[in-house]
């Protein structure tokens, strides 16, 4: 990394700051190497020139994905773009190859769906955004492309969220990988079920984490030869066994001996167990709970997760047994014994563990104390026992604590992995490592020792890749790279672990010496590496050394070197412990090899760690490595805070610095040649005009800025460290000078501007002066014009009010004089009305007393006659009713020649003949009677009213009021008994008409009867004349062959013989059912008809095969006529209806058994092979869907075949022209046989045909599929191109509708062009429009879902010049759904709407200045907050340098995310594809329903064939 050349005023740099590590400012003063830079915190400070670095202005306000792609590569830089990036939840970015991962203490659930895993599934590296996903993809591609085993390195410090990675990769890999075959679980399910296992008894709480892994893991995922997961293992490496005796203040011990601390009384009791502060090896510190982890739930947790992985409960019970023995053992004090150099148990308190931890072994107490108070040393001669002092016991106590732990720990991943599963075949692996990070801490003791030696190992493996993919880099571009160097870490590795000499060699020396302490190792120390660079000694310590690592100088404190480093393989404590009679403990410590096992042998833990970390790269070296550094943005835990300190302290001892030294050895800065040419154009304008190419620019551009060391690679230019500052301190005097002419030239027209504004501002102002002047005048005028009218008016108002009262006056007068005159003649004709009304009412009265009193003598004589009249018609009545017998043996008689009706067929016509005609004669006499008894009664009411016109004349001629009333007696009575004898004959006549009209209500109802009769009648004799045909055509067939029979067999059988086996049944042993079911029909109708000569049983068969060849034949006509391309009829398919026709006459749909379906099924699977012919898919789709239709209007499900009915011929328009149809058809007329149908009619369908409808169905759904994916697969590669806008030389889009091939929009047009060949080929081959519809809105709502993910998951797509680039081929989109009309687009356009809504949004201009209801209201009403955010975040401009929206839109964005992911169940911003099936057969005959198929003709080459005559008909 290089500092900025030369900075010149007015530019952006970065400056070291003591609290946020850097911060950038402006330049105000350069003098020389004194730079006067304003800070962005407002403070002015004076740095240095050699420390400043320059600022890249033109990144854009997201970061970039790629911090390769960073203009300057510098730890600034780096830190800044990870913060911008943060800011905006974008946690993943990569270095090259490297991803970096910032740790956002929050759920973000919409980066790791099943949606995202399916984006990510086979894209390049890079393309998409920054992914662990994508590490997972690569290195899964690699191993299955190149069969090379893979490894995956996770590293970070604790908190950072190494874990959690690690089980990103895992999913990803299990979704690549498949399912495990074992217990159903996937590896991935089993891998994290061992997790809790793990964590308790390999984490602890340090300094910066409260759930620290204190070991090394390395999970081996195992593939087999096609890719699928086969098995899994869990490797383990670097236990820190020295944890389990020392604990640093405020660390803990592992999680185990807390969470059995906390263990349900039961037991604690057994475990003879109390609280973690009374044990030794826990109370060393202060630390023994961490808030808000609840110690018991964990303990049951723990079981439970071992249960899972397979351990049983005696097994788990052993195990805490074991590690409750540990905690007994640490609590054993030592105190001199009677002997000289001896030791003994110290109090009762220490004999109480001693006899506990030996109980929990299970071994004996006294052999337990012996291993620990003394050793056996094996000499030739003989053998001697040696006391150890109280603190060699407390060693041999905390070695046998050690050995016992690690043994246990091994144990638990050998019995995890066996759950697990491995594939001892498998060839290729891809492993996943999570080990712990670089630790500087205040006190940094052993662990951080053996920690960092890791980390160093690791960073020089990491360093050996870098240097490894910047050459693949250069050799790539074919750039000369030979002369540069790469700094390596070896020397830190051998000052640690180089024999001899090493520190880790010098410390197993300090540990063999029982006299060594740790003062005398530090002066050991600092004899041998006194002049070591990388080493070097504390000022104000004795003891304390200092290594300076990759990361930075670290301390160590040496006074528990030796101590933990110390650890004895004890002969006594294996012998002890192999002969426990707990199964459990002896299988942790089996038999040793016999020379070993009589003497004690020294081991470091120093030596032993260094082994397992060579054992350890050894197996990355046999991969291909990836890495992954987890990064902890703040030590509170919290999300959104970013403490640049700590995060640049993280990157260093990730490596991440490293990477970049090694990058800025080389050319550091990369830019491609478009890139370049846009960024630096401007120092060389004359090298773009008439360029023929980028690289000849980008070389122009160079060679004109004098630069020398760079080089020009094949599609990037590479830049030494201090080129890219220098290009942009030229380009930024350009621009500077470019704004001084620009500002001047800006002066001047505001200038000019300001002075015009003035000129016209007084032209106005004189124009108003002498307007007003103007307007006073012509005022006055008005004024005296006003006067003079007002005058006028007033004096004509005047006038008109005298003349006024006088016409009023006059009018007054005459009005009341009139009134009394007409008051007058008003009240005389008052007076006159009134007269005449008295006597009109008097005379009225008089008359109606008259009358009422005739009226009420009339109806008395009424009601008494008709009372009479009524019961003597009562009496009929009930005379009449005791002749209903004889009606009823009449309807007896009726059924009885309905019957015979039915019986006697050739009867009915002359029966009913006779029926009509006496109901004609019936009609006709009761018609006569009812009109003889009209007539009566009308002659009858004419003579009722001249009798009662006479009577009226005879009252009329009285005198109207006479003062004494005369009654003529001798006229009322006769009048009276005319009336009476009217009464009678009407009554009479209304009797007759009554019964006449009851007689013809029965006549009407017999007639409706006999009616109905003979429709049942007509139905019978139509379904036995249908029988008769069917009969008839089987026995033509039968004599046929019978003839050819007869002629065989005469020789040896007579005809007497032969009608002996008539009744002989039909084999059921045939194929087809359908077969079966025709011979038994025959066999029936044989039975019914006139008895013929039949067969024997050989005959029969015989007759029997050559039936079923005939039938065998004919199917396989009809699949080798259909299976061809015979076109269509009138937008038809011929095949299909010829299908129909075919089945439909064999009767197929109604056999029980037959073959046709299977043979019509596999002709269709194999016509269809060819899926990628669009043309053959889409005549077949015509065809299936047709057929599917005529299956679906023909089929309907019922019972059994006996009660199959008769579809019901149309009825004529009479009866007897009904009976006539039934009794002209003759038997040798097969035409005539049954009444003509419809082509499509109902049937009742049986298991097969009920069958072959699904199959077809399901056939019909896949060629949809196979014409949609087909489409889609077509689609794919422009749409990769479409959602981004092809660059041009000035980084400007073309204008116009050009569409060849070097035309921006060709990618659109190739689009467009592979829609419309589609639609003319489902069109030429008459596919329903409901189907065209449903492929063309899928397939839009493909080219939704793939240009927004596209999008949203590509950064530099979210652009103004994109967006504008999309939406125009939007519009050709939406041209197309216009042309192709929506019988064919159907709702398509609509499918776009998310694309449609997004890309609207990118192209508006003033962003900032738009609410978050307005875009969520009216520009984007459709699109989650989710992929709201994710837009507005990675939208950048480099062409018109517009902005996003602003801040608090942002922050309204991240609240309501916040609360969207407490409730909703998926936030991912990503959208699926739907590859379902859109339609269903009642919307396909729905859509097919207005076709007729009555001119319909079927294929030529079947009409052609006698056996397919009947499809002529």
């Amino acid at each position: 990394m290089v500092a900025a050349v030369n900075p010149v005023v007015g530019s952006h740099v970065w400056v070291e700051d003591p609290e946020v590590s850097w911060i950038d400012g402006e330049v105000l003063e350069a003098n020389g190497e004194e730079i006067k830079v304003l800070c962005t915190s407002g403070k002015t400070v004076v740095v240095k020139a050699s420390s400043i670095y320059p600022k890249d202005t033109e990144v854009p306000p997201c970061g970039v994905d790629d911090m390769t792609k960073l203009a300057y590569l510098h730890e600034p830089g780096v830190l800044d773009n990870l913060r911008m990036r943060y800011d905006i939840n974008e946690i993943y970015t990569y270095t090259g190859n490297i991803l970096i991962a910032v740790n956002p203490f929050t759920k973000l659930p919409h980066l790791y769906d099943s949606h995202m895993m399916a984006q990510y599934k086979g894209a390049a590296f890079g393309e998409l955004s920054p992914h662990p996903f994508a590490v997972a993809d690569a290195a899964y591609r690699l191993m299955v492309n190149e069969g090379i085993s893979q490894s995956i390195l996770v590293s970070g410090e604790s908190g950072a969220g190494k874990t959690e990675s690690t089980k990103l990769l895992m999913r990803y890999l299990a979704y690549m990988g498949g399912r495990a075959a074992a217990e159903g679980r996937t590896v991935e399910q089993k891998v994290l079920e061992s997790n809790p296992v793990l964590e308790a008894f390999g984490n602890a709480k340090t300094v910066r984490n409260n759930n620290s892994s204190r070991f090394g893991k390395f999970v081996e995922i195992q593939f087999d030869q096609m890719g699928r997961i086969s098995g899994a293992a869990i490797r383990t490496y670097l236990l820190e066994r020295s944890r389990v005796c020392q604990v640093s203040d405020p660390e803990r011990n592992y999680h185990c001996f807390y969470m059995l601390c906390a263990a349900p009384p039961e037991d604690v009791k057994k475990y003879k167990l109390g609280k973690p502060a009374t044990f030794h090896y826990l109370n060393q510190s202060n630390c023994f709970e961490i808030e808000g982890l609840d110690e018991a739930k964990e303990y049951v947790s723990t079981r439970r997760a071992m249960d899972v992985v397979g351990i049983s409960s005696e097994e788990q019970d052993a195990i805490f047994r074991v590690v409750a023995a540990i905690l007994h053992l640490g609590n054993i004090e030592f105190a001199k014994g009677k002997e000289i150099d001896s030791s003994m148990p110290k109090d009762e308190k220490s004999r109480f563990h001693l006899q506990t931890a030996a109980e929990l072994f299970m071994c004996d107490a006294k052999a337990l104390e012996d291993s620990l108070c003394k050793r056996v040393i094996v000499t030739r001669d003989e053998t001697i026992i040696k006391c150890l002092d109280p603190e060699a016991a407390a060693l041999s106590r905390d070695a046998l604590a050690k050995i016992v732990y690690s043994r246990l720990f091994d144990w638990l991943v050998e019995k995890i992995n066996s759950s697990i599963g491995q594939d001892p075949d498998s060839k290729s692996l891809i492993g996943v490592l999570d080990i712990y990070g670089f630790e500087s801490f205040t006190n940094n003791s052993f662990e951080q020792f053996c920690i960092n030696l890791t980390n160093e190992k690791l960073q020089q493996h990491f360093n050996q890749h870098v240097f490894k993919m910047e050459q693949e880099e250069y050799k790539k571009e074919e750039i000369d790279w030979s002369y540069i160097e790469f700094v390596d870490n070896q020397d830190i590795l051998d000052l640690i672990e180089k024999k001899p000499g090493g520190i880790i060699a010098l410390l197993d020396e300090a540990c063999m010496f029982p006299r060594s302490t740790h003062e005398t190792f530090a002066q050991k120390l600092y004899q041998t590496f006194k002049n070591h660079k990388r080493f070097s000694k504390p000022k104000l310590s004795r003891s304390d050394f200092t290594i300076l690592h990759y990361a930075g100088d670290v301390t160590y404190q040496t006074d528990l070197f030796l101590d933990k480093n110390k650890d004895y393989v004890v002969a006594e404590h294996q012998a002890l412990l192999n002969a426990s009679k707990c199964p459990f403990v002896s299988g942790l410590f089996p038999p040793a090899p016999e020379e070993s096992s009589k003497q004690s042998k020294f081991s470091s833990i120093g030596s032993r760690f260094k082994q397992q970390l060579q054992s350890l790269l050894e197996t990355l070296s046999a991969t291909e490595p990836h890495y992954i550094r987890c990064v902890k943005p703040n030590n509170m835990l919290k999300p959104s805070i970013f403490e640049h300190k700590n995060v640049l302290q993280q990157l260093r001892c990730g490596g991440v610095m490293e990477a970049i030294r090694i990058s800025c050895a080389g050319y550091p800065t990369r830019k491609t040649f478009d890139e370049f040419a846009d960024r630096f154009g401007l120092l060389a304008p004359e090298a773009l005009d008439g360029s023929p190419d980028e690289i000849t620019v980008c070389k122009r551009i160079l060679e004109k800025a004098g630069l020398q060391g760079y080089q020009i690679g094949k599609t990037k230019v590479f830049l030494r460290a201090g080129q890219m500052a220098e290009l942009d301190t030229r380009r930024s005097e350009i621009l500077g000078k470019s704004a001084s002419i620009i500002q001047r030239k800006v002066r001047s027209f505001l200038a000019r501007r300001s002075f015009v504004l003035l000129r016209l501002s007084a032209i106005q102002i004189q124009a108003a002066c002498r307007g007003q002047l103007a307007r006073h005048v012509y005022e006055g005028m008005r004024q005296e014009a006003s006067s003079v009218k007002i005058q006028k008016n007033f004096r004509m108002h005047l006038a008109r009010n005298a003349y006024r009262e006088l016409y009023a006056s006059a009018i007054s007068i005459q009005t009341g004089m009139r009134g009394m005159v007409a008051r007058s003649e008003l009240r005389f004709r008052r007076e006159t009305r009134a007269a005449i009304v008295i006597q009109s009412h008097c005379r009225k009265y008089l008359a109606q007393h008259h009358f009422m009193d005739l009226k009420k003598a009339a109806i008395r004589t009424q009601c008494a006659w008709r009372g009479r009249v009524a019961r003597r018609e009562l009496r009929k009545l009930k005379m009449a009713a005791r002749e209903t017998g004889a009606l009823q043996a009449a309807k007896n008689k009726l059924e009885k020649q309905v019957e015979d009706l039915s019986l006697r067929l050739q009867l009915e016509k002359r029966l009913r003949v006779d029926m009509e005609e006496a109901k004609t004669q019936e009609n006709e006499r009761l018609q006569s009677a009812l009109q003889e008894m009209q007539l009566q009664f009308k002659a009858t009411k004419v003579l009722l009213e001249k009798e009662r016109v006479a009577t009226k004349m005879e009252a009329e001629r009285a005198p109207v009021i006479q003062e004494v009333p005369v009654v003529d007696n001798a006229l009322l009575e006769r009048l009276t008994s005319e009336n009476e004898k009217l009464k009678t004959l009407v009554s009479s006549l209304e009797k007759k008409i009554d019964e006449t009209e009851k007689r013809f209500e029965e006549a009407n109802k017999i007639s409706e009867e006999r009616t109905k009769q003979a429709l049942e009648a007509e139905s019978k004799i139509i379904q036995l004349k249908t029988a008769m045909q069917r009969l008839e055509e089987k026995f033509f067939d039968v004599e046929s062959e019978n003839q050819i029979l007869r002629q065989q067999s005469l020789l040896n059988s007579n005809v007497k013989k032969m009608s002996e086996h008539l009744s002989t049944t039909p084999s059921d042993e045939l194929e087809n059912g359908h077969h079966v079911m025709e011979e038994q029909k025959a066999v029936e109708a044989q039975t019914l008809a006139t008895p013929v000569k039949k067969f024997g049983t050989e005959s029969d068969s015989k007759l029997r095969r050559s039936y079923i060849e005939r039938q065998h034949e004919n199917v396989e006509a009809l699949i080798n006529c259909v299976k061809k391309n015979i076109g269509f009829i009138h937008g038809k398919p011929v095949a299909a209806f010829t299908i129909y026709k075919c089945l439909l006459h064999w009767k197929s749909f109604e056999a029980e058994r037959t073959s046709v379906f299977d043979r019509l099924i596999q002709m269709i699977g194999s016509a269809i092979e060819n899926q990628d012919d669009n043309d053959l898919m889409a005549y077949w789709l015509t065809n299936t869907s047709t057929l599917l239709f005529l299956l679906q209007e023909s089929l309907k499900s019922g019972g059994t075949s006996d009660a199959t009915p008769v579809k019901k011929p149309p009825n004529p328009t009479s009866l007897f022209g009904r009976m006539a149809m039934g009794f002209r058809s003759s038997p040798s007329s097969a035409s005539l046989a049954v009444p003509p149908l419809d082509i499509v009619r109902k049937v009742e369908a049986k298991y097969p045909a009920l069958l072959f409808k699904q199959q077809l169905t399901a056939y019909v759904e896949k060629i949809y599929g196979i014409i949609r994916d087909n489409l889609k697969k077509e689609l794919n590669p422009f749409l990769s191109l479409c959602i981004q806008a092809p660059r041009t030389s000035k980084g400007v889009l073309r204008s116009g509708r050009s569409f060849g091939k070097d035309s921006p929009m060709g990618h659109w047009q190739s689009i467009i062009e592979s829609l419309n060949t589609l639609l003319c080929t489902l069109k030429e081959n008459f596919v329903p429009p409901v189907l065209i519809q449903k492929v063309f809105t899928q397939t839009f709502s493909y080219i939704n879902v793939q240009l927004f993910n596209s999008l949203l998951l590509r950064r530099d797509c979210c652009t103004f010049s994109n967006g504008e680039y999309v939406k125009a081929g939007l519009a050709e989109l939406e041209l197309w759904c216009c042309q192709a009309k929506e019988e064919y687009a159907g709702l398509s356009w609509d499918e776009l709407k998310h694309i449609r809504q997004a890309v609207g949004f990118l192209v508006i201009h003033q962003k900032y200045r738009i609410s978050y209801d307005e875009i969520t209201n009216d520009l984007c009403p459709i699109l989650s907050v989710q992929q709201l955010y994710r837009i507005c975040t990675l939208y950048w401009d480099a062409n018109y340098n517009t902005r996003s929206v602003s801040p608090d839109v942002l922050s309204s964005m991240r609240v309501l995310m916040a609360e969207d992911s407490n409730n909703a169940q998926t936030d991912s911003f990503l959208l699926d594809d739907n590859s379902s099936i859109p339609f269903s057969v009642d919307d396909l005959a729905t859509s097919l329903q207005s076709k007729e198929f009555s001119d319909m003709k079927a294929a030529d080459e079947l009409l052609e064939n006698p056996a397919f005559q009947f499809l002529n008909e």
